[in-house]
């Protein structure tokens, strides 16, 4: 089958476009999908880099995000057949019962795994996933959509409804306007009914980014110190809701953007994961800083059926091959993009 498999971490000419990698047969509970679409994260140029302490079976093949046929089933499996069209939970559990996910919150077990970063991802024709980790993808749906959702719509209702508490009313800051975390996090924070504000690099992201909902604009490269601008349009009040997956650069002042008794949450570190703040920001104006990683199959379930319903819409970027997946990732290293890079196999 085709694929791009790593064989080394490190430069985007690390990774190799194949076709004649062997196709996985599915054992038992397991499906085989036909992958129709797949989608970059910036998480698949962070397992491509590697860190400390990563340690993956090579060849190792990226993607956490995917949509496409039922292609075979394995024994033991009764609620797929031949055929279906299907979207790909990003995330899964090899986990017989721990405290976690005996609460629901397996995103926190130790044996979850998020396709593409420690198991197999979807930069591939074909891939074998448990049956209980697949939904079905609406015919009004397109595979591109399907692919677009799962990480990113995952990530983003996660931190914001379960972990943010987010409600109807409040005002919502979100530090970035093109990834696809900021483009879901802008429509659900609008589909709860808040006021939106959303700092971007460009006039153009921005534009977009208003289509989607955003209520008020901050380019920051004409207005780098957006968090006073934050503080004028909210007459010194502050937000509510900061969501910032950004993190060196711009912690602190999400942090002072914050009103008192406001919430930070952080998903994400695409700016970097070491920073320093100033703790009276934090401590004295009561400010929570809350951590949020990934989310659970309940909510993948749940934001997926919202945009069956057209109540909220993944945003299809760019479009590539699979042979061209250098290309792609150093569009999206060059943070030129808009909404989620599709690669079709």
């Amino acid at each position: 089958m085709k694929a791009v498999l790593l064989h080394q971490h490190g430069p985007v000419e690390n990774l190799q476009f194949v076709t004649d990698h062997p196709t996985p047969e599915p054992g038992s509970g397991q499906v085989r999908v036909k992958i129709m679409a797949s989608a970059l994260n910036r998480l698949d140029i962070w397992v491509r880099d590697g860190w400390p302490g990563l340690k993956l079976p090579m060849p190792h093949i990226l993607g956490s995000d995917g949509a496409g046929l039922v292609d075979a089933l394995g024994p033991n499996v009764n609620r797929w057949q031949i055929g279906q069209r299907v979207s790909i939970a990003p995330g899964t559990v090899d986990c017989e019962g721990c405290e976690w996910c005996d609460k629901g919150m397996e995103n926190l077990c130790e044996n979850y795994h998020i396709l593409g970063e420690t198991t197999g991802g979807t930069y591939c024709e074909y891939i074998v996933v448990k049956e209980r980790d697949l939904l079905p993808l609406p015919d009004h749906m397109s595979f591109e959509e399907g692919a677009a959702a799962g990480l990113v719509f995952v990530t983003a209702w996660h931190s914001l409804i379960v972990r943010g508490n987010l409600r109807p009313g409040e005002k919502v800051l979100i530090i970035g306007a093109g990834g696809g975390v900021n483009t879901a996090s802008i429509q659900i924070a609008k589909l709860v009914g808040c006021e939106v504000y959303v700092v971007g690099s460009s006039d153009e992201k921005l534009a977009k980014a208003q289509a989607l909902g955003a209520d008020h604009l901050i380019n920051r490269t004409t207005d780098d110190n957006w968090g006073k601008a934050i503080f004028k349009m909210t007459n010194r009040r502050g937000v509510d809701v900061v969501v910032d997956n950004v993190g060196a650069p711009t912690m602190m002042m999400s942090i002072r953007a914050a009103r008192k008794g406001g919430r930070v949450i952080t998903v994400g570190n695409t700016g970097g994961p070491i920073f320093q703040f100033d703790n009276r920001y934090l401590f004295f104006r009561s400010v929570n800083l809350i951590g949020s990683t990934m989310g659970t199959f309940a909510d993948y379930r749940d934001v997926m059926a919202l945009i069956a319903k057209g109540k909220l819409k993944p945003v299809v970027g760019p479009t590539f091959a699979l042979e061209d997946i250098a290309t792609a990732h150093r569009k999206m290293e060059a943070d030129d993009f808009f909404g989620k890079i599709i690669l079709k196999p």
